[in-house]
């Protein structure tokens, strides 16, 4: 039942025709799919492979969902995340140029410091959520969305080239690196190991480019998709399964796949895009008003700024909420409905919560709906359930911060 409802949970997208290399090191497999540098360890290992955003992915192991998402929340994972995005922006404008694209305040970020931010429309949507890291050397660094490559890249060339035609200096470098996310609470005990860098320094959301047991010119960023303390480690494609091995050879290390990280990320309350956020929903709507910079917000100077601020004033009529629910697992699509069984709004994301014991699910309703401890129902299979609005994260949040 977990297993089945949280690979429910996945968006289902028709695999995109795949080059034979490009991000991550991948090279085209079968169907077209795109095959990540450590797609051999994970068939060796036992891993179910599916298609997911163009790429072949596992979605868990021989020990199952449900142990791999209770291992990571107790001790420490290991998840192949290289059919991210990653690129790297150069040039002495390469601050504005990014802040022409997104909401954050990406000038006021220190070196090695990151942030989640968004790319907007004009019409205020979400076009993508991604990570801007402000590297220590003389670039920024950006993971985007693999569901969003080609239209972030495109969105990307196309504003290099309007800054480059007015005499500015920015350059994109697409990097064919894998990404490897550790993640859980013996996450420091396992990697400090192979580490000269103190991990007792490294705050979530900061970054330092290291050697990594052995493995040079890894960058090590501290956030994850989990909720539980963890670092993204960008490595070098040809070094890619080295590192995993060395990681995979401590008995506290598991490998995960697709359904545990979800999961994960549901309980964490963190949404997932093409799901819980795409263009036809702003920040105000997603609850992410927190990504907007104060003087991002004071210039009104990022895509989309006069409807994103205008519902920061009259406030949005929807809302993306937390769910808790009994009886059968809460289905994306699924209606939500008001007191008087009306349709007030619908499920984005849901599945059984391993680390709870019952249904947790994302969606937007009305806004007069949304507040905390609010009785609605839920209509699975043509049935009403009980469902109570829930504040998020169902599951708290360990990011670790330095003293």
């Amino acid at each position: 039942m977990l297993r089945a409802g949280c690979r429910a949970a996945l968006p289902r997208r028709p695999p995109r025709s795949a080059p034979l290399s490009g991000p991550g090191g991948a090279e085209a497999g079968a169907g077209g799919l795109k095959r990540t540098p450590l797609d051999a360890l994970h068939r060796a290992r036992g891993g179910r492979m599916v298609p997911f955003a163009g790429w072949s992915l596992p979605l868990h192991y021989g020990q199952g969902h449900l142990q791999s998402h209770l291992h990571t929340r107790r001790r420490c994972s290991l998840f192949d995340v290289s059919h991210m995005l990653q690129t790297r922006v150069y040039g002495r404008d390469r601050v504005k140029f990014m802040e022409s694209l997104v909401v954050g305040d990406i000038a006021e970020l220190k070196p090695g410091q990151g942030t989640l931010t968004l790319v907007t429309n004009e019409r205020g949507g979400i076009v993508d959520d991604l990570i801007v890291t402000n590297t220590s050397e003389d670039h920024l660094y950006v993971v985007s969305n693999a569901s969003c490559a080609d239209k972030d890249l495109a969105i990307m060339r196309g504003r290099a080239a309007e800054v480059q035609a007015a005499g500015g200096d920015v350059r994109l470098e697409v990097l064919d690196n894998a990404l490897l996310a550790l993640q859980g609470p013996s996450m420091v005990q396992v990697l400090q190991a192979g580490l000269s860098d103190d991990l007792a320094k490294l705050s979530f959301m900061n970054s330092v480019t290291t050697t990594v047991f052995g493995v040079p010119g890894c960058q090590v960023t501290r956030c994850g998709y989990t909720g539980e303390d963890g670092v993204e480690i960008s490595v070098p494609a040809g070094l890619a399964l080295e590192l995993a091995e060395r990681l995979l050879g401590v008995p506290e290390v598991w490998p995960a796949g697709l359904a545990a990280r979800d999961s994960l990320r549901l309980e964490a309350g963190l949404c997932l895009y093409g799901n819980d956020i795409d263009e036809s929903t702003t920040p105000a709507e997603a609850g992410l008003l927190w990504t907007l910079g104060k003087r991002r917000r004071a210039a009104m100077d990022f895509p989309g700024a006069a409807a994103i601020m205008a519902q920061v004033k009259e406030k949005p009529k929807r809302k993306r909420v937390g769910l808790t629910s009994v009886g059968p697992p809460i289905r994306p699509h699924t209606a939500i409905l008001g007191p008087e069984g009306t349709p007030v709004g619908t499920v984005t994301s849901g599945c059984p919560s391993p680390s709870l014991g019952k249904n947790i699910a994302m969606g937007y309703v009305e806004a007069a709906h949304s507040r905390a401890g609010t009785a609605l129902t839920v209509e699975v299979r043509k049935k009403q359930h009980p469902a109570l609005v829930t504040k998020m994260p169902f599951v708290p949040t360990q990011y670790y911060m330095a003293k």
